[in-house]
């Protein structure tokens, strides 16, 4: 579910959270914000981590799939062929 609401920042550049979106955080969360283009995205260091966990288990999964793709550990096939093979799973 998105949630909008408008914020400002104050003379000493700090930005407030709106309490009905800050609900599930803590005084003890730190955040990483990130800038992407006019977009800033804040998110917590712990789910950040997770995330960053994950996606490096996923590249190097991906990484060693691509170097038995080059060793030609895999096989072309048609759909039909790769269904058929998948039935058998």
């Amino acid at each position: 579910m998105v949630e909008i609401n408008i914020t400002k920042m104050s003379s000493k550049g700090q930005i407030v959270i709106p309490s009905e979106m800050r609900q599930k955080f803590s005084k003890k969360d730190k955040f990483i914000i990130i800038k992407t283009g006019k977009q800033l995205i804040l998110e917590r260091v712990k789910d950040f981590s997770k995330r960053i966990e994950e996606d490096l288990i996923f590249a190097k999964r991906t990484e060693e799939a691509l170097k038995r793709y080059e060793k030609g550990f895999f096989k072309r096939r048609s759909s039909d062929e790769f269904l058929k093979e998948l039935e058998k799973w």
